[in-house]
């Protein structure tokens, strides 16, 4: 997997964090650098960390799944793109005021809601044999960067532009998913 391909999972995978950061930047009427820091580093962390977890997960099932891991990796990355359209497109309403809590305990929480396909890719990446610490700290640095520009869209401009980008994130996953598996079925033609 080639820097290219680490970084355009890296924009999918940082979606929901850009998304949820839209809405906390609707909830503070003047962005303070504290909160673009608080954004930007607990997505931004925890999107690095989440791969390396589920990465280790993944080495320690690879022998057992070699002969299946593209199907594997198709089959994760298009659920998880699949679900982020899903919920991008559900007729839920955008809350505002849901999310002026920059608590250490929230943004623990929302992290962790954001990052939880981040461990499903990095089993994915552990089955390609992916470098995983140069996927982690390029996920990391994107996210964070993204959630900081999310925290500002959503301070600028509103809930307009959220589901656009999580359906954006689980095109580009599924595209991703679609990849490897035509790869590996023409490798073995």
């Amino acid at each position: 997997m080639g820097i290219a391909e680490i970084i355009i999972i890296a924009f999918g995978l940082a979606m929901d964090a850009f998304a949820v950061s839209i809405g906390k930047g609707l909830s503070v009427k003047r962005i303070k650098l504290r909160h673009s820091m608080s954004v930007g580093l607990w997505f931004g962390g925890f999107q690095a960390l989440m791969p390396l977890v589920g990465y280790m997960l993944g080495v320690s099932f690879s022998s057992l799944v070699s002969h299946i891991d593209h199907w594997i990796a198709f089959i994760l990355l298009g659920l998880i793109g699949v679900n982020m359209i899903r919920e991008a497109t559900s007729k839920e309403e955008c809350d505002c005021k849901s999310g002026r809590d920059f608590s250490s305990r929230q943004m623990f929480l929302l992290a962790v809601a954001t990052s939880i396909d981040a461990l499903a890719v990095g089993v994915s990446l552990a089955f390609l044999g992916a470098n995983i610490w140069m996927t982690m700290a390029v996920v990391g640095v994107i996210t964070m960067i993204l959630s900081m520009i999310g925290l500002r869209i959503g301070n600028m401009f509103g809930c307009r532009y959220k589901s656009r980008a999580e359906i954006l994130g689980g095109c580009v996953l599924i595209l991703i998913g679609s990849k490897i598996l035509i790869e590996h079925m023409s490798d073995m033609a």
